[in-house]
């Protein structure tokens, strides 16, 4: 069994985000210790930028033409984040709101890993995904509340969890199991504690049937 447990918080241990992760992975290892558990944590893997060489090995990757030396370096560096969510049996991924979204370093590996014959096929017509991932567990952490009678509604504030939905199943992750806790810092300390505290028994439980 392989574990892909995905990082986009930069904050270490004051994130909200991770101590939820954590007490899953936590609860998942007890539940399975033969789990081998591949940590990419956008912040400190290279992540090449998705530039003028990645767009041009991208398109000759997928017309099958030879590449130059720079456009050959980002493309093997693209291909292994790829194998890495290939390789995956389950997916973890903790995801901080970042301006009512995620943060932009997830969104790079998103671009970077969600390729045409690697994560997902293109007939010219229709769209297909290529993995065979049976579940991923997603953290959304979130600082202030968004219910529908408060200043910030989700229905007009939430580009966070949609999005990471739909990519997931784009790709072939059969079912995305949600964990979204809110109030982790505009209550107060006491308040954000207690959410997180309530929000990682949630993710023990949630972790038993993963």
């Amino acid at each position: 069994m392989r574990l892909l447990n995905i990082v986009s918080s930069p904050r270490g241990s004051k994130s909200a985000s991770i101590a939820l992760t954590n007490a899953f992975l936590e609860a998942y290892r007890r539940a399975c210790p033969r789990v081998v558990v591949d940590t990419l944590n956008v912040w400190e893997e290279k992540l090449p930028d998705f530039d003028q060489e990645a767009i041009g090995a991208k398109y000759k990757g997928v017309n099958k033409e030879p590449m130059d030396q720079a456009e050959t370096a980002v493309w093997d560096k693209i291909q292994e984040l790829a194998v890495r969510f290939q390789q995956a049996d389950r997916i973890v991924l903790g995801v901080p709101m970042w301006n009512f979204a995620y943060p932009y370093k997830l969104k790079q590996l998103i671009d970077l890993a969600s390729q045409r014959n690697m994560l997902f096929t293109y007939d010219g017509r229709e769209y297909g995904p290529l993995l065979k991932t049976p579940r991923a567990f997603v953290v959304y952490a979130r600082g202030g509340t968004y219910a529908e009678d408060s200043p910030t509604p989700a229905s007009r504030f939430d580009h966070q969890k949609e999005f990471i939905v739909f990519w997931l199943k784009f790709i072939g992750v059969k079912e995305v199991q949600t964990l979204v806790v809110e109030g982790t810092t505009w209550g107060g300390k006491e308040k954000g504690e207690q959410s997180i505290a309530r929000g990682q028994a949630e993710a023990r439980k949630l972790a038993a049937d993963f």
